[in-house]
C-alpha cells in the first residue's frame, strides 16, 4: 500500500511572503494547528520584517493569516523542544523560561514596532494571547466582522506575556486592560473598534481589499517620514518632555535630508502633486 502521509510543509509555505507592487503580504498559513506559531515560524516573521528594513522591496506590510476562523491563537503548544542536556541536569532550571522568552518572542515584537515601514494587521478571525498582541503591535489594525480578541491567559492560570501588559494600557488604558486580562472574555470586532483595539471593521469577504487599499496608499507615500513618525509615537509614552523634544528635533533634521522631504517642499512651491520615492 502506498504511503499517503503528506510531505512536511516548508517554513516558507507556513509563513508566506508575497509582494503586490510595493506592499509585502506576510501570511500565517498553519491550518493544522490553527495558525499557532512555533519558534521557527515566529522567527521567520521577525526575520522577514527585519529584512524589509534593508532590502527596500516594500514600503508597507500587511500581516494576516489563512482561513476564516483563526488569525493566531498564540504559541503552538504542540511544539516539542529538544533537550540535549546531560543526564544530571534537570529539564527545568530557574532562568530557562526567561532566557527563552528574551531570545524568542521578545525579538518578534520589536521587529514589528521598529519596522521602518508601516505594518497593517488584517485580522481574519480569533486573535488570542500572543496572537492578539501580534496584531496589536502593528501600526494599524483592520478586522473582519468575524474576528475577536481574547486575553486568554487567565483561562489557563497563566501570566500575560508577549508584551501585552505594555501594549494594552497604551492602547486602551489601565482599567480596560485589567478587565480584559482578569476576565479573559471574548472581545468581538465591533467592541474592539469601540475600545480602540482596531481601526476598522469590515465584512469578512472585504478584509484583504480593505487592508490592501490602506497598504497601497501608504506604499505610495513618504516612507522615511512614516518611519520617523512611527519612532516618535512609539517613544512618546516612555519618554520625558525634554527627551521627546530632542527626539522630534532629531527626526525632523534627519528627514530634511531625504529625497521625499525635498520633493514635498518642491511640489508645494510648484503647486503640483508630490511624487514620493520612499527614500
Amino acid at each position: 500500500m502506498a504511503d499517503t502521509t503528506p510531505e512536511p510543509r516548508s517554513l516558507e509555505e507556513q509563513i508566506r511572503l508575497d509582494y503586490h507592487g510595493k506592499v509585502a503580504v506576510i501570511t500565517i498559513d498553519r491550518p493544522e494547528v490553527g495558525n499557532a506559531l512555533n519558534p521557527a515560524c515566529r522567527d521567520r516573521i521577525r526575520d522577514l520584517l527585519n529584512e524589509l528594513n534593508t532590502n527596500h522591496r516594500a514600503r508597507a506590510v500587511v500581516l494576516t493569516a489563512s482561513g476564516d476562523k483563526l488569525f493566531c491563537p498564540g504559541a503552538d503548544l504542540t511544539h516539542v523542544y529538544e533537550n540535549d542536556r546531560a543526564d544530571d541536569i534537570p529539564d527545568r532550571v530557574i532562568g530557562d523560561p526567561r532566557r527563552m522568552m528574551m531570545d524568542g518572542q521578545y525579538t518578534l515584537f520589536p521587529a514589528i514596532l521598529d519596522c521602518d515601514v508601516p505594518v497593517i494587521a488584517a485580522v481574519n478571525g480569533t486573535a488570542a494571547g500572543m496572537g492578539a498582541h501580534l496584531a496589536l503591535a502593528c501600526d494599524l489594525v483592520v478586522c473582519s466582522d468575524r474576528s475577536k480578541f481574547v486575553e486568554v491567559f487567565a483561562r489557563r492560570g497563566l501570566v500575560p506575556d508577549a508584551l501585552g501588559p505594555w501594549l494594552l494600557p497604551r492602547i486602551i488604558g489601565v482599567r480596560r486592560t485589567m478587565e480584559l486580562m482578569l476576565f479573559a472574555e471574548d472581545i468581538p470586532a465591533e467592541k474592539a473598534l469601540d475600545w480602540g483595539l482596531a481601526n476598522r471593521v469590515v465584512p469578512h469577504n472585504e478584509l484583504m481589499d480593505a487592508a490592501m487599499e490602506w497598504a497601497q496608499r501608504l506604499a505610495a507615500g513618504p516612507t522615511r517620514s512614516f518611519g520617523f513618525t512611527k519612532w516618535l509615537v512609539n517613544q512618546s509614552l516612555d519618554t520625558d518632555r525634554r527627551t521627546m523634544m530632542e527626539n522630534e528635533a532629531l527626526a525632523v533634521e534627519l528627514n530634511t535630508y531625504t529625497a521625499d522631504s525635498e520633493e514635498g517642499v518642491a511640489s508645494f512651491r510648484e503647486r503640483r502633486a508630490p511624487q514620493w520615492k520612499g527614500y
